[in-house]
């Protein structure tokens, strides 16, 4: 519940402050806050599909992936920006013609898109440091061969990716396969657990780093890849710290 209401909070913050941006394009307080209402759903979604791509992909398909959304995101927000200044802040003209002229920052995709990866990105932060400071105790649920399986976070071992589904080890030796990509089980399980591995998702506190290109967790020696090596050893020694 506090984790929650701390994230509302960072919301009616962030419409606040994007509020006093928009006064400097010639809208009062009220006409602001109201036109910085459309960047909120925008954030909102931006922060939450972007950490979604699946980076289990090759390159250009995470980049492709990630500019669809930023595209579709960039999409909805001009067109709630266009839809506000239209029903709200429009009038008719001397000429019988509807004037609702924008204000050219309002127009330009940098801004915008400045304005959402500032918003997004501080919400991402946000609940990265909240995960740590307020672990979740609820069971973690999902399906596993047509039935509902609830796992605590500290039960679970390690996930592995095998091509389209995903296996997750238990403490008690039990495996559960799930449909769900190994990323959005990364984003799941939160700081707590770390990819060592395009295929490999382990529980830190259950894991050991026996040597730079293994780490071992339930009796089992899992693959250290390249790519995560660095950040592999920066954990598991200030882990042993």
């Amino acid at each position: 519940m506090k984790k929650a209401l701390i994230i509302i909070a960072y919301w009616i913050a962030a419409m606040f402050v994007t509020a006093l941006i928009l006064v400097s394009l010639d809208y009062d307080l009220g006409q602001a806050l109201l036109m910085s209402l459309t960047f909120l759903p925008s954030a909102m979604a931006l922060s939450f599909f972007l950490p979604k791509v699946d980076r289990t992909k090759n390159r250009t398909q995470r980049i492709l992936d990630s500019v669809y959304i930023i595209l579709g995101v960039m999409s909805s927000a001009f067109l709630l920006i266009f839809f506000i200044q239209f029903q709200f802040f429009s009038f008719i003209g001397p000429y019988g013609y509807r004037d609702w002229s924008l204000p050219s920052m309002l127009g330009n995709p940098v801004f915008i898109a400045a304005i959402l990866a500032i918003l997004a990105y501080g919400h991402y932060v946000l609940v990265k440091w909240l995960d740590q400071r307020f672990p979740s105790t609820k069971p973690i649920t999902f399906n596993s061969e047509h039935r509902k399986v609830s796992l605590k976070k500290e039960d679970i071992l390690y996930v592995e990716s095998r091509d389209s589904e995903v296996w997750i080890v238990a403490r008690d030796g039990q495996s559960y396969r799930n449909r769900n990509g190994i990323t959005q089980w990364e984003n799941l399980l939160g700081p707590s657990f770390l990819r060592i591995h395009r295929a490999f998702l382990v529980n830190v506190a259950e894991s050991t780093l026996s040597t730079p290109e293994t780490v071992t967790v339930g009796g089992k020696e899992l693959p250290v890849s390249r790519k995560y090596k660095e950040i592999v050893k920066g954990v598991f020694s200030q882990v042993s710290e």
